[in-house]
């Protein structure tokens, strides 16, 4: 790769001000998860970015994953995993295994790299100040022949029912970023696991978020010629997925990006967290590098 001259450095730093203008003071929250995690060159170059939002005036959030790590800790300590329905089941054992890694040793890194990079962070999970209050997370499995349903207990599996977002206000006031690990609260003080795509969301619409993020091992939404789909409106989704376009494990985040979107964040942006510096092409740049979900009009 060729260095920039002078000119063009200038030119690219001048075509982000209206992008600075836009998210000016804007809350934008980032789910970091995937490969970008593991590769250390790309969670560095994620910290510094995260620190480039923050000194240019806008509120980061970063709410994080750790499931690699969550099943390196298992397989050392040699928990059993149980799966039901494609999804695990979280007992004590394993809740205990899950807070330990991702409100621990993962949070704190990514806290450690933050302030590395020359910003401020603090790491904090949904338990701390009843920051995310969690209510047990259920499935209803319909069997084919007989009609009879079956409710699906997956263990200490939650799902966000409240955000107290002041915590997180009170932290970016103070001019440092939030970095939030995915550990909820129940009302009668049980812990629960949940799922970072879905927490993210639930942080987006209770802080009013200008965006929301979700870095992904994928490049984005992918038409039938695995091209990508660099926007998308609420109302094209369903008929998407009914025509093949939208298959497997996309198929909830976009749902989800959906119902995040129709609570009022004006856009949701599923890209690929292996390009390097992929939030900063995302927001600061005409073109971005992800699929971006929002409502028609927006």
């Amino acid at each position: 790769m060729t260095e920039l001259t002078v000119s063009e450095t200038a030119r690219i730093l001048s075509e982000a001000l209206p992008f600075l203008q836009r998210y000016d003071d804007q809350v934008i929250v980032v789910k970091f998860g995937g490969h970008a995690m593991v590769d250390q060159k790309l969670a560095q170059q994620f910290a510094r970015d995260m620190v480039m939002l923050k000194v240019c005036g806008l509120n980061p959030i970063v709410v994080h994953g750790g499931g690699p790590q969550i099943n390196k800790m298992l397989d050392k300590l040699a928990v059993k995993a149980e799966f039901r329905e494609g999804l695990r089941v979280t007992d004590g054992e394993t809740m205990a295994v899950v807070e330990m890694v991702l409100a621990g040793a993962v949070n704190k890194a990514i806290v450690a790299s933050i302030q590395q990079a020359g910003g401020r962070a603090v790491g904090i999970s949904g338990k701390d100040g009843n920051l995310m209050i969690a209510e047990r997370f259920t499935k209803i499995k319909v069997d084919p022949k007989t009609g009879k349903e079956e409710v699906i207990d997956f263990g200490q599996v939650g799902e966000p029912a409240r955000i107290n977002a002041e915590i997180l206000h009170t932290i970016m006031k103070s001019d440092a970023i939030p970095v939030v690990a995915p550990i909820g609260v129940g009302w009668e003080g049980d812990t629960y696991n949940v799922n970072a795509d879905t927490a993210a969301g639930a942080i987006a619409t209770a802080t009013q978020a200008k965006r929301l993020l979700l870095l992904t091992d994928v490049a984005g939404v992918l038409d039938k010629d695995k091209q990508l789909i660099s926007e998308l409106k609420t109302g094209d989704v369903p008929q998407l997925i009914a025509d093949g376009v939208i298959t497997g494990g996309m198929i909830p985040k976009v749902e989800s990006a959906v119902g995040v979107v129709e609570t009022g964040v004006e856009g949701v942006i599923i890209l690929d967290g292996r390009v390097p510096h992929s939030v900063l092409l995302e927001l600061l740049t005409p073109h971005g590098v992800g699929t971006r979900i929002s409502r028609a009009g927006v």
